[in-house]
Formats: C-alpha cells, sequence, structure tokens
C-alpha cells in the first residue's frame, strides 16, 4: 500500500483528495496535517465524509510516507518546504502554483515537474516531484495542445471561461458569499489571469514558433463546481480534420472524450473528465472544454498523477459517475 500525507487538510481540494484516498485500492492516509484543527474529526469538517473515516487531523507530520500532498494556497507550499525537511524520497505532489513555471521548478534539492499527463506522461512517471497544474489552465490545453502540436495557432485565441464558486477556495470573501454569487456573474482579472503563462509555457513545448497571443476572460459563475471554457481561432482545417486531429491526439489519454454534441457541465461534475466538442463557422474554429475544477481541475489530477509515479493504471480510484441530475 501506498502512504499519504496530506498538508493543508481542510480546504476543498484537499476533501476532495481525502475522499478520492480514502477510496483507492492501492493507498492509506497516514495523516491529515492542520495546524488551526489539529484533534479534531476530519468528518467534522468535510462532513461528506462522516461514516467514511475515522481520520482525525494532526499537528504532525508522520515521516513513515511514501507521498506528500501539498494542498496549501499559494505561496505556502514553498514556505512549508523551507521550514520543514522531508525526506528526499519521498514523493510530493504539489497543488498550488508555486512550482508549475519553468523558473520555478528546481527547489532546493528537488526538480518539479509540471503535471499535465495528457502532455507528459512519461515525465511524470518518471518524476519525484510534480506541480499540478492549474484549472483553468487544465481545461485552456486541453482545448489547445492539439491544434499546437500540429502548428495551427498561427493566430490570436480568444477564450471565455467560466468557473464555480469553489474555484475560490474555502475561505469567506465578498465575492464567494452566498448573497453576492446567487443570481449574479462577474468577469475578474481580464486578459490577465495568472494562469496564461502556464498555457503559454505548454503550447510552447509542442509549437516553438507560437507568438499569438491569448485573449482569456474569466467569469465567476453562481453555480458551486465546473468550469466551461469556450476557446476560439482561426484556421484552415476543416471541421473533419480538427475533429481527427483532436481524436488522435487524446487517443491514450483516458479521461480526455470528444463529443459530437455541444456540452454542459453535469457531463463532467464529480468526473476526472474533460469533455471536448468542436465546430467550425466562418474560418473559426470553436473549442469547447469542460472540467469539474476540484477534480480534474486539483485533486482528481492529483491523483492520476500519483497513479503514474507509482507505475499504477492511471484510472485508479478515479473511475467516477457524474451527478448528471
Amino acid at each position: 500500500m501506498i502512504n499519504a500525507g496530506i498538508i493543508g487538510g481542510t480546504g476543498y481540494t484537499a476533501g476532495e483528495l481525502i475522499r478520492l484516498l480514502i477510496h483507492h485500492p492501492e493507498t492509506e492516509i497516514a495523516f491529515v496535517y492542520s495546524m488551526s484543527r489539529a484533534g479534531d474529526a476530519v468528518a467534522a469538517v468535510h462532513q461528506d465524509l462522516l461514516g467514511e473515516t475515522e481520520l482525525m487531523f494532526s499537528s504532525e507530520i508522520n515521516p513513515n510516507i511514501d507521498v506528500l500532498f501539498l494542498c496549501t494556497g499559494h505561496g505556502n507550499s514553498v514556505n512549508f518546504l523551507k521550514e520543514n525537511h522531508i525526506d528526499p524520497e519521498i514523493k510530493i505532489v504539489d497543488l498550488s502554483r508555486d512550482f508549475r513555471l519553468a523558473g520555478q521548478q528546481k527547489f532546493q534539492a528537488r526538480d518539479f515537474v509540471y503535471g499535465l499527463p495528457e502532455l507528459q506522461k512519461n515525465k511524470i512517471s518518471d518524476a519525484n516531484n510534480i506541480a499540478n497544474p492549474g484549472c483553468f489552465a487544465t481545461a485552456i490545453q486541453l482545448a489547445l495542445l492539439p491544434l499546437a502540436q500540429v502548428s495551427e495557432l498561427q493566430h490570436d485565441v480568444h477564450i471565455h471561461g467560466i468557473t464555480g464558486s469553489t474555484g475560490a477556495g474555502s475561505s469567506l470573501s465578498d465575492t464567494t458569499h452566498f448573497s453576492w454569487r446567487n443570481n449574479n456573474v462577474s468577469v475578474y482579472k481580464a486578459l490577465n489571469h495568472q494562469h496564461i503563462a502556464e498555457i503559454e509555457q505548454s503550447i510552447t513545448q509542442l509549437s516553438y514558433d507560437f507568438d499569438s497571443d491569448l485573449h482569456f476572460v474569466p467569469m465567476r459563475g453562481n453555480f458551486t463546481r465546473g468550469i466551461f471554457i469556450s476557446a476560439y481561432t482561426q484556421t484552415n482545417l476543416s471541421l473533419e480534420n480538427a475533429r481527427s486531429l483532436f481524436e488522435e491526439f487524446y487517443a491514450d489519454a483516458p479521461f480526455v472524450h470528444i463529443s459530437p454534441e455541444p456540452l454542459h457541465l453535469k457531463q463532467v461534475v464529480n468526473t476526472n473528465k474533460c469533455l471536448l466538442h468542436i465546430h467550425k463557422e466562418n474560418g473559426q474554429l470553436l473549442i469547447t472544454s469542460i472540467i469539474d475544477n476540484l477534480l480534474k481541475g486539483a485533486s482528481g489530477q492529483a491523483l492520476q498523477n500519483m497513479n503514474l509515479m507509482f507505475d499504477l493504471n492511471e484510472t485508479a480510484g478515479l473511475q467516477l459517475k457524474p451527478i448528471h441530475f
């Protein structure tokens, strides 16, 4: 069995990761670390786990683990590793953005690999440390990478994305309060979102001459889970050729599927899937991409990376049914 530890155990991503790990056929959770809730039952915070686990939050780090998941806020993973010695033999999956970009991926004696399985599965399989991708970045990259591979991103790409309230984390703020979020939609970080650099890094990995602009407008939606991306760009590809391109690119990707019909979010909520739909009109290729921001956009992808790192079935613990009704 793989012994796993979790740092930062009270947030949404940690709650989903615990849920996945306790039902994974090859893992046991050694500890869930939280200074603020040490001694409390995990199910007292993650109430969906009542009856599923007797785990208690711990203020101590058990060194007898095989993998450590960092479910900390952005910037806190670096601080945690500076302040705590973690044996180099222990594999790390970091869910923050601290190690995603090339200039940040060497830290102390550790080398982090960007953990998008559909882009670099072999590197992940050989890695000891993974930087888990961002949620918006995951959905957008999966919509664009097949085009990047054949240098079909020669024109600017316009992207619209809407995300559920859980994407903002569990801490209360003005824009996550029910009274503000309900029956409301808003734009934030327009054309300046932090995931743009992450996306461009992956595109240039496949298309070295990429110099087009990504125009990304993210939005807050009045729902809890899911990301819906619409991306379009000019292309000379026919619709049939574009569909074939995507199907070939994702032929060995167990969680990415090309839908012949338009998409809706309930198809992916509570799954590790990314569904894609392709449409062409007046020379513009439109790709819609949907994921669950807490699973394929965070904890599910982290578990998918763990499976690859330990040479397990990539889908282990992740065969989940969407909450369709």
